[in-house]
């Protein structure tokens, strides 16, 4: 019995039907032929939900993991220059590329440079913090009545602010410097509330750095956690494009006083 022909064109099936019907770009029509028109449906899936898929895909596979982020601030630890409720948009390739899920950074091109503002993964609980870079790896950091001392001379800090007057004093007891060092390494500082204001001196470790918030006195930072590693660094924040504290006291019954306007816009990265 002769074979039956097959009637299907090849290359053709369920799925490749699928692809031609609902993803592939349209064809271009031959000359003299009417262009392919959807109706209903088709119309809004391939002039709008299909590209807004293909924007997601690529914000969420390609910009975030290795160009850009988006960051919000929930703490009070930068103000004085950053609010809580401002978001920030930061780049990710400025002190090399992460390795999404890890804590890996490839192709370094510079490194965080005392005075910067710093978007990091914090080595305390894991949370993504913003600060600033104060010292880099080998620079000897103390802290005296409240002033930040950086190799022996004190720093010039016109962003930084105190907000309360009262001074947390050293022990009494005089604590091996070697002994010190290593518990400031290893973060076993951060109940030790007397590092606010006078602390030090440590040396920051090779690869390190030592991140303070500008907001001084309400800052939970190097001073108790610790040195920061090279490879939590994430980025440097380039400008605020939003700002809404949602965790204000002001009642909801007057939400649009939340909205802090006037800071849309402002640059970060300096």
């Amino acid at each position: 019995m002769a074979k039956k022909p097959d009637t299907q064109p090849s290359g053709s099936g369920p799925l490749v039907a699928f692809y031609r019907e609902w993803l592939a770009a349209r064809p271009k029509p031959k000359p003299g032929e009417p262009p392919v028109r959807h109706t209903g449906f088709k119309k809004w899936w391939h002039s709008w939900i299909w590209p807004l898929i293909w924007a997601v895909l690529v914000v969420k596979l390609l910009i975030n993991p290795f160009l850009l982020e988006a960051y919000e601030v929930p703490t009070e630890s930068m103000v004085g220059t950053i609010l809580p409720g401002d978001r920030l948009m930061a780049d990710k390739f400025s002190y090399g590329v992460n390795i999404p899920f890890t804590d890996k950074l490839v192709l370094r091109m510079t490194r965080p440079r005392p005075g910067q503002i710093v978007v990091f993964k914090g080595p305390y609980d894991g949370k993504t913090l913003v600060k600033r870079c104060v010292a880099g790896p080998g620079d000897v950091v103390e802290v005296r009545h409240k002033r930040l001392f950086v190799n022996g001379r004190e720093r010039d800090e016109p962003y930084v602010r105190h907000t309360d007057g009262a001074e947390y004093a050293a022990p009494g007891a005089v604590i091996d410097p070697a002994a010190l060092q290593r518990y400031w390494e290893q973060g076993r500082l951060d109940q030790a509330h007397w590092v606010r204001d006078n602390f030090g001196p440590v040396t920051v470790p090779r690869d390190c750095y030592f991140m303070m918030g500008d907001n001084r006195d309400n800052s939970f930072d190097s001073r108790f956690w610790g040195p920061l590693p090279g490879t939590l660094v994430r980025g440097r924040p380039w400008v605020i494009f939003w700002s809404y504290d949602r965790f204000s006291d002001i009642p909801l019954a007057r939400f649009w006083e939340r909205f802090q306007l006037t800071r849309i816009g402002k640059p970060m990265f300096r």
